[in-house]
């Protein structure tokens, strides 16, 4: 293995889209055009499947050293309401686009920390979003808390609003590595969060692990490990640290780069927890994903069901995405676009009546076949593709899996490629094989985190 991932171990994208967005291009983009796909996808699948909602609240307390999200650091609640306000004037931005009343599939509160701003203030904002939408029979609301600042009274309010899947950040619960990553929380305090929703009602609670922190080593791994097999959550995302630095406003600057542990120490904390949690009743969906078999996600890979986009993995798929707030990204499958970076910015421009995208990609036809297969390798680790007669460009894709075919990392019958059980941490690498957009723009400098 060791061998592998010298070989493998390369800057590569997480391919929650593709295109990924350093290769949209931009001079084909137009906000005109991006309200022009957005119609054209809400009026081919809203009174079927309905669309998704992604609402970004930049907010925090703290600057936690191991984040590359787009955040807001403050200590001032006053900034919640004004922001909270832009975000609602941007959705009815939206509903001006749409013909007809928009069904809710999915909604995802991230950020940030959506638990930084108060239970009434989101009862507000949802309660405004709620009131221009028909509620799909079989929704799925969600949000990532905080376990430090989750309330009773958020998780209350939030059930009670038709939320049934919390989401709470862990990281890992040795001292040193939280000490390095300013991530201080208690284990008591997720038990006491954990505990609190399962008591309320909520059917889908989901624990965030991050393994290649600083200073982690396996026995701090497999002691949060079964820490976390204490409080049994459906469901777990057991995350590669993306060391990202580079990255204008990461925070990822509380430690020193001889803190984190090495290739082959970091692929040993994934192999042996990986092993850990598939003895403890887990299983692996997708990459990155472990589900008890009860719950959704699983439920979704058995049905081949299983989505991937810009929130991660979903047991739903929904044409439209709609981001909302400072930064957020909105899909509607024809094209991407991203929000402007600063709250100023976004609020501004939304005050002013314009949706706010700053940039975004309009998919060719080549584009959507290519993210139908890669797609299918990261959902269910197989995709069909006649490489031969294809994309010209694809034919030095054929000899690079024929290569990871002797590695034991795919099978190829035919046209038909399969992960194998080995290549499962390799995933991001065969997707690579496919990417077009990066083999004809090779970055010239570092823009990705390391596959393994």
């Amino acid at each position: 293995m060791n061998s592998l991932i010298d070989k493998y171990n390369i800057p590569g994208p997480r391919y929650t889209s593709y295109p990924t967005v350093p290769y949209w291009d931009e001079s084909s983009f137009s906000p005109e055009k991006w309200k022009e796909s957005v119609i054209r996808s809400f009026n081919e699948s809203n009174s079927d499947e309905g669309i998704s909602i992604y609402i970004h609240l930049p907010f925090c307390e703290a600057l936690c050293t191991f984040c590359a999200c787009h955040k807001r650091i403050t200590k001032q609640h006053s900034v919640e309401i004004p922001y909270l306000e832009s975000v609602l004037k941007e959705w009815k931005l939206y509903l001006e686009l749409f013909n007809g009343k928009p069904k809710l599939k999915e909604l995802h509160l991230g950020g940030g920390t959506p638990t930084f701003f108060s239970p009434q203030n989101l009862r507000t904002l949802l309660e405004g979003i709620f009131s221009t939408v028909e509620i799909a029979e079989h929704q799925e609301f969600s949000f990532e808390g905080h376990p430090n600042n989750t309330t009773r009274e958020h998780l209350q309010t939030l059930y009670d609003l038709g939320f049934r899947r919390a989401s709470f950040g862990v990281q890992d619960y040795d001292l040193k590595v939280q000490k390095a990553i300013n991530r201080i929380q208690p284990f008591e305090k997720v038990k006491e969060v954990t505990e609190i929703a399962r008591e309320i009602g909520y059917t889908g609670i989901s624990h965030d692990l991050v393994f290649g922190l600083p200073h982690q080593s396996w026995e701090a791994m497999e002691h949060t490990i079964r820490k976390t097999m204490e409080l049994k959550p459906d469901r777990l995302a057991f995350y590669s640290y993306a060391h990202v630095p580079w990255v204008k406003g990461v925070g990822q600057r509380g430690f020193d780069e001889n803190d984190l542990p090495s290739g082959e120490e970091k692929r040993r904390l994934y192999e042996d927890g990986k092993q850990l949690l598939e003895n403890l009743g887990y299983i692996e969906v997708g990459m990155d994903h472990f589900s008890l078999e009860h719950d959704d996600l699983y439920q979704s890979l058995i049905q081949k069901k299983l989505h991937r986009n810009f929130m991660g993995y979903t047991s739903s798929k929904t044409q439209l995405m709609v981001g909302l707030g400072m930064s957020a990204i909105s899909d509607s499958w024809y094209a991407f676009a991203q929000n402007v970076k600063t709250v100023e910015e976004y609020q501004k421009t939304v005050e002013e009546g314009v949706i706010p995208v700053v940039k975004g990609h309009i998919l060719s036809d080549e584009d959507l076949t290519i993210r139908r297969h890669i797609l299918n390798l990261m959902c269910q680790l197989e995709t069909s593709f006649d490489l031969q007669n294809s994309f010209p460009e694809l034919e030095n894709a054929f000899e690079m899996l024929r290569e990871m075919e002797k590695d034991e990392l795919v099978e190829i019958h035919d046209n038909q490629i399969k992960i194998t059980e080995k290549g499962r941490a390799f995933t991001r690498n065969v997707a690579m094989v496919f990417d077009l957009r990066m083999m004809r723009n090779k970055p010239e400098t570092r823009i990705f985190s390391m596959t393994i």
